[in-house]
């Protein structure tokens, strides 16, 4: 009795100290102040109430048939009963937290409160050993339940503390790059995961993790109990045939097989769905990946883990490879006639997860779309366009059309600028010129050097080539912008014209008579006599806008 005094005195001054003001729940932990107050009060009252009971079931359980006798101990154990049910009652169900609490940890609370008063009942209806016998557990279970949330928020804290780390990582890898850069050059960042998906997806696999340990503990404490629903096994729902030949059998599946494979779906459908946070978190973003590989990865993990759970399911519902076979033939001929195209499609998405043509980030052109990869799915990817809109563009697309990719192995693009000038302009000067509008520009590199050609001579210009790069495809329009006005002005300051185009235009009438159109003053524009066949009469003057 004084070994589990002892070891019941252990687990509530562990928590009572983890609850103290200042102390781990509240600084480490971040629980709330006012929750932190009410629980310390209330775990205090509680672990005496357990102490009190400890001490009496520890000696009763070994004489189970002199409780009936022991008027006092009988008194302590109901007395002892009814303030637990009170007292977890006061805890599990109206904590200050208890609105934003799961439908788990509510039905958790419920049925911890209602064990008390189901052995108060017991007892008075002198059933005194089953009593011992479950008080015993109910105990073993309370403090398996206090680890665990222990335990998780332990995880919680560190799962903080390592999404903290990958931000501030990431800070200062974005910093470096943007040193290593200078002159004020625009770094490419790897598109990753945001950090609060992050930490939702990891604390949904951390809590699943944890639950499972926790219902396995709950099965060890509860084993010799749990048994009794092993009549399961015995409802059998239907059956198969499993074997060839002369050594055929039937196989029942019975309720027990169904809930079975009911848990793989569960399982499978979490982990399909969350993992790629936990990955993010403890695995990829310790590794030095290319840009898209981390999202390649747990895509292709996710289509793994989904693909197992659906085996696994039919496995445990009885349908066996020799009559799974049968089905994979028959949906392959439904999907080469009725469902071609999202088979391809769903073929073309996993080539693009492998070959990485297309990558999460990327900025492409597609036809006479362009825009940013931001999903890559079994049917199709999602392009965010400059305008900020989704659009859905099917994976065969990508496959079996023609697709630019601006940064599929760089980011630095060439941008081209083409102006033409008047004939007997000082082609020197207007070289110069554009060479000075793109080495004072900050976002035009130094290295590939822009350059200047004299490409031909037009109809009314001298056409020009300005080329010069970019590191950053956002850089693009900016430039264009800067250096356009940067020629704009230091042409003008210079007095040379850029040229725009100029023709002759000659006007005949029915009879045959040409007139040239001269350009005069703005106000007197006239149309002057041709200049064959002087003998047709003069036709009036008429003003042309």
């Amino acid at each position: 009795a004084l070994l589990q005094i002892a070891q019941a005195w252990l687990v509530f001054y562990t928590a009572y100290r983890i609850l103290a003001p200042g102390g781990v729940a509240e600084l480490h932990f971040r629980w709330e102040k006012p929750q932190v107050e009410f629980l310390q009060g209330w775990v205090r009252k509680l672990g005496l109430v357990v102490l009190a009971l400890v001490a009496v079931v520890a000696i009763a359980e070994h004489q189970p048939a002199a409780l009936a006798d022991d008027v006092l101990g009988i008194g302590v154990v109901l007395t002892c009963y009814a303030l637990m049910a009170w007292l977890l009652g006061r805890l599990l169900l109206n904590s200050p937290t208890h609105e934003k609490a799961s439908l788990f940890r509510k039905a958790v609370g419920l049925v911890f409160t209602a064990l008390p008063v189901a052995l108060f009942i017991a007892v008075c209806f002198g059933y005194y050993y089953t009593a011992l016998k479950l008080s015993d557990r109910l105990i073993n279970t309370l403090y398996l339940l206090m680890f665990w949330l222990v335990i998780e928020a332990t995880f919680v804290r560190g799962l903080g503390v390592a999404a903290r780390r990958l931000a501030y990582a990431r800070a200062l890898a974005k910093r470096q790059a943007a040193r290593e850069a200078g002159d004020g050059e625009a770094v490419i960042e790897e598109p990753t995961l945001d950090i609060e998906q992050v930490n939702e997806q990891s604390m949904r696999l951390i809590r699943l993790a944890l639950l499972g340990g926790f219902i396995a503990a709950l099965y060890w404490v509860w084993s010799d109990l749990i048994s009794v629903f092993s009549y399961l096994d015995n409802v059998t729902l239907y059956e198969y045939t499993s074997g060839t030949g002369a050594n055929i059998s039937m196989v029942p599946i019975s309720i027990g097989d169904l809930l079975g494979a009911l848990i793989i779906i569960g399982i499978t459908f979490a982990l399909a769905r969350n993992l790629p946070g936990l990955l993010e978190v403890l695995v990829l973003s310790k590794l030095d990946l290319a840009q898209g590989s981390a999202y390649a990865t747990t895509t292709l993990l996710s289509y793994v883990i989904a693909g197992v759970g659906f085996v696994s399911t039919l496995s445990t519902l009885g349908v066996s490879w020799d009559k799974l076979q049968w089905l994979v033939a028959a949906l392959s001929v439904g999907l080469g006639f009725g469902m071609q195209e999202i088979f391809a499609n769903f073929i073309s998405g996993i080539m693009i997860l492998f070959e990485r043509p297309v990558r999460i980030g990327d900025t492409i052109t597609i036809g006479n779309l362009s825009g940013t990869v931001s999903k890559i799915r079994i049917r199709a990817t999602t392009i965010t366009d400059f305008d900020r809109k989704d659009i859905i563009v099917p994976n065969k697309t990508f496959i079996t059309g023609q697709l630019i990719n601006w940064s599929l192995t760089d980011t630095i693009t060439r941008v081209t600028l083409k102006l033409g000038v008047d004939y007997g302009s000082d082609l020197d000067l207007v070289k110069e010129l554009l060479l000075k509008a793109a080495a004072e520009n900050p976002r035009v590199l130094k290295d590939p050097a822009p350059h200047v050609y004299f490409l031909n001579f037009g109809e009314s210009t001298l056409d020009h080539e300005l080329r010069m790069h970019v590191r950053d495809l956002g850089d693009r329009n900016p430039v264009i912008d800067e250096v356009n006005r940067f020629i704009n002005r230091e042409f003008k300051n210079h007095h040379i014209n850029i040229s725009f185009r100029q023709m002759e235009v000659y006007l005949k009438n029915l009879h045959g008579q040409e007139y040239k159109l001269v350009p005069v003053e703005e106000e007197n524009r006239t149309i002057l006599p041709p200049a064959q066949d002087q003998d047709l009469p003069e036709p009036p003057p008429a003003k042309l806008d």
